[in-house]
């Protein structure tokens, strides 16, 4: 056993003596794997961080939930854009009809109408432009993963006389209150006064695109006496009963929907219904695509980096033939030989998986400044398991070579 270790220290003291005595040639040769740690990589760290922000982003909407609206959330092409522009859309009346008839349901425990558009919001000097109000009754808490960082949500009697209060995503309240508690202060919606009474919790980014912290809430009523809401398209938030089945719960908003929206047994729903879902098929779809591209130009990278350690080791052998030949005239086994040069060709890989990993961290930084990603130590065994490998599989047949060399001819080798 210690003969064994000792020829292992002596395999990694030579290889890196020999990496060192040719630094270009070794860093040329890893180049290759370089190109390929790099895509496995960061292929592996897209898809975590969107595993990641995905859990995350469901949390959002809770759990059971579903939507009806005018149209479906993903639209897969132009003539079915088309055709959804033709629906009629979901006014506050027939989103009331939807809300009576779930209240009737067995399956539904809560159902609340909502309606989202984009507006400014300002405190004395400071603004934030362009943000998405969602304007929705209390009954919308027990449907979304609503919690608070302070104060608290409006009640039912501020939604039912129209009180002019609003609900601050974080964001938004540490733009205009950065040194300040922001309930109780009075700001302004489109030049009417709200006044603060409360601020959410942070949730992040919903997949990784746009935050639901730049956001704030506001009573439907309220909305509906400040704006002109009458070709607005309202939609249904539903939260089903625990422990049954999806399938029972749909058919039974479809049946519901058809009936608030006046359609006949013959006609086509002209509505959606919305779940969560459509974004785990969108994701699976997505996974598969970058999995199939990522692993293509993975393994067509390691083939080449590969080809350039075998191709590497065989000039290393034939440099070394006479070194070679006189370590086997006194006394060396072949096993010794074969495990110094897949040492090496294995330290050449390492070197090349280290370097790959380092420009995947820079990559993961950069991603995540636009989306999303997350490098774990999983992933990074996984890239120094596939650089061993490669120096294993590629360096074995060079090493075979030079532990079956015969003494004699390799002294006389010139």
């Amino acid at each position: 056993m210690n003969a064994f270790f000792y020829e292992i220290r002596e395999g990694l003291r030579n290889a890196a003596d020999s990496i060192g005595q040719n630094k270009l040639r070794s860093l040329l040769t890893t180049l290759g794997i370089i190109i390929g740690i790099v895509m496995v990589t960061s292929t592996m760290t897209t898809i975590n961080g969107m595993e990641r922000a995905f859990d995350k982003s469901m949390e959002m909407f809770g759990t059971n939930t579903y939507y009806v609206d005018q149209k479906p959330w993903i639209i897969m092409s132009a003539e079915e854009w088309f055709e959804m522009q033709r629906r009629p859309m979901m006014t506050y009346d027939s989103a009331l009809r939807v809300v009576d008839g779930a209240e009737r349901s067995e399956s539904i425990a809560y159902a609340a109408v909502s309606i989202d558009f984009s507006s400014a919001i300002q405190y004395r000097d400071k603004a934030v432009s362009r943000s998405q109000v969602t304007a929705t009754t209390p009954v919308y808490t027990e449907i979304a993963d609503i919690d608070l960082l302070e104060g608290r949500y409006f009640t039912d009697l501020e939604e039912q006389t129209a009180r002019n209060v609003v609900v601050l995503g974080s964001s938004i309240a540490e733009s205009l209150f950065p040194n300040e508690r922001a309930e109780g202060k009075e700001v302004r919606i489109q030049g009417a006064r709200f006044t603060v009474v409360g601020v959410l919790a942070p949730k992040g980014k919903f997949l990784g695109m746009f935050s639901v912290d730049e956001q704030f809430q506001i009573p439907l009523a309220t909305a509906r006496k400040l704006f002109n809401t009458q070709n607005w398209n309202f939609q249904v938030s539903l939260k089903a009963r625990d422990g049954i089945d999806e399938v029972a719960v749909e058919d039974e908003i479809r049946g519901f929907s058809r009936v608030a929206r006046g359609l006949d047994a013959l006609e086509k729903d002209d509505f959606a219904i919305n779940k969560t879902d459509v974004f785990r098929d969108l994701l699976a779809s997505t996974k598969a695509t970058i999995y199939g591209v990522g692993i293509f130009l993975t393994a067509l990278s390691l083939l080449v980096g590969g080809i350039g350690v075998m191709n590497i080791m065989f000039v290393s052998v034939k440099e070394r033939t006479r070194e070679i030949g006189l370590r086997k005239a006194i006394g060396a086994k072949g096993r010794s030989i074969l495990l110094q040069f897949l040492l090496e060709a294995v330290s050449v890989s390492l070197l090349g998986g280290l370097i790959g990993l380092g420009i995947s961290l820079l990559t993961t930084l950069a991603i995540n400044m636009v989306f999303t990603a997350s490098l774990s130590p999983a992933i990074v065994a996984l890239a120094l398991g596939v650089c061993v490998g490669v120096g294993v599989i590629f360096g074995f047949f060079p090493a075979w070579g030079a532990a079956r060399q015969k003494p004699i001819d390799a002294l006389r080798y010139e």
